[in-house]
């Protein structure tokens, strides 16, 4: 057998497909000319742009591209010739008539203005090489040009450029934090970047290399962390009161690095000796022991190792404490900045923003009256803001709010929320020992009133105490004073609020004097049950996070790479279902019992290395789910538990693609413009998985997202009928405000009008471009803060959806810290306005400005309205009740507006 020595090898290049190098003919400008040439020769002939990029396999804004480079490459190197030229003494005829072109024409090659100008892609071309080679991978999307400082379509030329020499475009869609809606980001990576790859380390996408990355701030924006000294602190064990404490930090007053400021509380992370920390509620507290600033309250046992009581730092630096912190500064006697000890999770004041809506989860174990009155004034109140974004004016502003309306109110379908009851507020809890059982500290409640306290996750009306406002009560007087939204207890009714602590747990307190809420004696079973006696972790016992518990150690080993596992929060979400469908389907005391125990393992199986698995076989779970949800394996089998379980369908795009049976041309449409449903176009797309098979792409949804009617999720009951006529109300409401949007008109031009208000006009366009500059800064921020969010998550499994949303809004503040991104709003001016009004800018223009600007402000504009607080002899009146000490509520009753009102008034 002889073998074949000689043969033809494909000599490919990341410049072009090809034999042989690009350039390395005779000609070198050869290609160049043909391909230019070849498109002249087709337009010449008679066909469009559009036709000739069909032909070429291009749309016609790479075709655009594609020329742009080719001319460009050809003019440098032309250019390039003519330089060589005349540095060898030729006139600029001579040089004319060497490259057979004019003497003009020469001149212009030479002109060093119109040479910067045709530098510009190969410039920019070599920014994007330079940034990915650093980086890896670059956000290319939408504002990238006015950060840079060029046009897009010179970007665009550029990014062609790299593309041709074979390296990567990547959409990845993030969803921002702030809406909740999807923002697709264009990626720039390396040759052979796979989407895996990206979707990955979405994390690390940067922007072209224009800024500092974060001027020294490490990852969450923090500054190196300031620990103090164990010497200043003392650890109240629980024998010692520790216990009935546990969570709360103490701090001695007048005490620079660890002051509150004008803070009375706040939720905290402390760092200890540089290696472990402290978490929990910080207070003020007296009578400190001599050489103590800080008392750590724990529930560990005297003569626990020091280093079991604190935490220990997380290896990363950058995040030493697995959650977002703000860090606070402080003056020293020299009037130097310092950095204090306390790094704040959440200050006073930072609860009253949370959620004021009642949750299926609790309302669906009220009674049916309760449900359907507050589920009614949930939907009235939706009305109403429907109607008032109907009666706007401006079309562009209109047509904004009514499609924030309607995936609102899509939303607000999914989720099920009630309207809030009367004067109902989140507040965190703090330990009061001296306060009886059955009282409460509440200033923003009236003495003597009684008020019910309800925690997420909420197993049960037995998971409810009602309790009797008593703000005459000295500790707490001294501790809270008038605290915005702190109460105070006694440590036994944390107990009963599914184990609360005070480290920054959070409940509703609801007035109930006209008992709307019941409650029920707590549940025998549950009597002192402690999920950490009962159910310890053993030598070799994969836990619920995925690792292995080494009992010599008392650590769980990961590996070299930590598994999947069984992640808590879904474990938290089924046991959570089916407490849901057990109560609304009449189980028995016991079994909620049963269901309940095993809920509040699992709340502890990651923080304590709990055996979930021994609980759910010894609590009988697999038994409980056969009989309320139909399997053993089955899941959630009620409407309310099954609205917001997540479902995959096939992989799809908003907007549904449509033939204009006039023009014979394909465009999308996104409302059905009879039903106005959104309208979806599936895109078939596949991927292979890690076995190799070739499987369809699919995308998360919800089953209430998908119902076209509520009533097919319910098993039967009363309460899931009244929930059903609910979400169908509200995703009605959606549906009128987008049938409403897509009939809504364009905003009339006025050339006139634009030349009247030249000024404004210009103003809101510098606005615009300053808005379009932070961008892709923005986008960086929301990578950077989802990823803060999912291991916020991992960390605290069990965040109801209000502590979600706070997360989020903190992560992301930390994340535009980080990047320079601001999120600056547009504001518009009164004359800005009085323009807009007049027609002087277009539709077009002013659908960028609103997509920009505060939606509440603008429909302020729209619609204005005075709104008067208090007059301003009610205020001084209210600023010297609190003077003289009296709580909001008291100030509220003498005055007679809401505690909201005070509140409000007197920030």
């Amino acid at each position: 057998m002889s073998f074949i020595k000689d043969w033809l090898k494909h000599y490919g290049t990341p410049r072009r497909s090809g034999r042989y190098p690009y350039g390395s003919g005779q000609d070198p400008k050869q290609r160049n000319k043909d391909f230019l040439g070849y498109v002249r020769a087709l337009s010449e002939s008679g066909l469009s742009e559009v036709e000739i990029a069909t032909g070429l396999g291009m749309t016609t804004s790479e075709l655009r591209a594609k020329k742009s480079i080719e001319k460009n490459q050809s003019r440098i190197e032309a250019t390039s010739q003519a330089e060589r030229l005349k540095a060898k003494g030729m006139s600029n005829v001579a040089i004319g008539k060497r490259m057979g072109l004019n003497e003009s024409s020469v001149r212009a090659l030479l002109d060093p203005s119109l040479k910067a100008k045709a530098d510009i892609t190969t410039t920019t071309a070599s920014v994007l090489r330079d940034a990915v080679q650093k980086d890896k991978l670059i956000d290319i999307g939408a504002g990238v040009e006015s950060y840079v400082g060029v046009s897009r379509t010179k970007l665009n030329t550029a990014i062609k450029v790299l593309e041709d020499e074979g390296y990567t475009i990547h959409y990845l869609k993030t969803q921002q934090l702030g809406t909740g809606k999807f923002t697709t980001v264009k990626v720039l990576a390396p040759p052979g970047t796979a989407y895996s790859d990206v979707s990955k380390n979405r994390a690390s996408i940067k922007t072209i290399g224009a800024y500092t990355e974060d001027s020294g701030r490490s990852y969450f924006g923090l500054e190196p962390i300031k620990s103090v000294s164990r010497d200043r602190i003392k650890i109240r064990y629980a024998e010692e009161g520790g216990k009935d404490k546990d969570g709360v930090i103490e701090l001695r007053r007048g005490v620079d690095d660890i002051s509150l400021g004008t803070a009375k509380y706040a939720q905290v992370r402390v760092g200890v000796d540089g290696t472990h920390y402290m978490k929990g509620m910080a207070i003020y507290a007296d009578n400190m022991p001599k050489g103590v600033d800080i008392i750590y309250n724990s529930n560990k046992a005297k003569g626990t190792d020091p280093n079991k009581v604190f935490k220990e730092m997380k290896e990363d630096p950058d995040n030493p404490f697995g959650s977002v912190v703000r860090q606070k500064k402080y003056l020293d006697k020299n009037g130097k900045e310092q950095l204090s000890a306390l790094n704040i999770v959440n200050e006073e004041g930072a609860w009253t923003d949370w959620s004021k809506n009642i949750s299926s989860q609790v309302l669906s174990k009220q009674t049916p009256a309760l449900a359907k009155k507050q589920l009614e004034l949930a939907k009235n109140i939706k009305v109403e803001e429907l109607d008032e974004i109907m009666s706007l004016t401006n079309p562009v502003v209109k047509r904004r709010l009514l499609n924030s309306f309607a995936d609102d109110a899509d939303s607000a379908a999914v989720h099920l929320k009630a309207a809030a009851l009367p004067r109902q507020a989140s507040h965190v809890i703090l330990p009061v020992p001296s306060m009886k059982e059955n009282e409460i500290y509440a200033p923003n409640y009236r003495n003597g009133e009684p008020v019910v306290l309800i925690r997420h996750p909420h197993g049960g009306t037995f998971e409810i105490p009602e309790l009797r406002v008593n703000n005459k009560n000295a500790d707490a007087k001294r501790i809270l004073g008038d605290a915005i939204d702190a109460v105070g207890i006694h440590p036994k009714v944390a107990e009963r609020l599914s184990g609360a602590d005070f480290d920054g747990d959070t409940v509703l307190v609801i007035p109930n004097k006209n008992k709307d809420i019941k409650t029920s004696p707590s549940l025998k079973a549950l009597k002192d049950f402690d999920t950490k006696a009962a159910y310890p972790p053993h030598d070799g016992m994969k836990t619920i996070d995925g690792g292995i518990y080494n009992a010599a150690t008392g650590k769980v080993d990961y590996g070299s790479k930590k598994p999947k596992g069984a992640p808590k929060q879904m474990q938290m979400g089924v046991v959570s279902n089916l407490i849901t469908d057990m109560t609304i389907r009449g189980a028995t005391p016991d079994e909620i019992a049963r269901a309940v125990k095993h809920s509040m393992v699992v709340i502890d199986a990651e923080k304590h290395h709990l055996d979930y698995k021994r609980s759910a076989i010894e609590n009988n779970i697999a038994e409980l789910k056969k009989k309320y949800q139909g399997g053993e394996r089955a899941g959630a089998s009620t409407l309310i538990s099954k609205a917001s379980s997540e479902i995959r369908v096939p992989y799809r795009e908003e907007g549904k693609k449509v033939l204009n049976p006039k023009t014979g041309k394909e465009r999308r449409v996104y409302v059905d413009p009879v039903t106005g449903e959104k309208l979806y176009q599936v895109t078939g797309e596949t991927y292979v998985n890690k076995k190799g098979a070739v499987v369809a792409k699919t995308t998360p949804t919800t089953r209430m997202a998908e119902a076209k009617d509520a009533r097919k999720l319910s098993s039967g009951t009363l309460i899931e009928s009244i929930y059903a006529d609910h979400a169908n109300s509200l995703k009605a409401l959606a549906n009128k405000a987008r049938l409403a949007a897509i009939t809504t008109p364009n905003l009339v031009y006025s050339p006139l009008a634009k030349a009247t208000h030249a000024p404004e006009v210009m103003s809101l366009r510098a606005k615009l471009v300053a808005a379009n500059r932070n961008k892709p800064l923005e986008r960086k921020a929301q990578l950077l803060a989802n990823s803060i969010v999912s291991a916020k998550k991992a960390a605290n499994p069990d965040m109801d959806a209000a502590d979600l949303k706070k997360i989020k809004g903190q992560a992301l503040e930390e994340a535009r810290a980080r990047t320079g991104a601001h999120k600056q709003k547009i504001e518009i001016t009164d004359k800005e306005w009085s323009a807009i009004q007049m027609g002087a800018i277009s539709h077009n223009l002013l659908s960028q400005i609103v997509q920009n600007t505060d939606l509440d402000a603008i429909k302020i504009r729209s619609t204005p309205r005075t709104v008067t607080l208090m007059t301003t002899a009610k205020l001084q009146r209210a600023q010297s009740m609190k003077s003289s000490g009296y709580t909001a509520a008291e100030i509220a009753d003498a005055l007679g507006v809401s505690t909201t009102t005070v509140q409000d008034a007197l920030k």
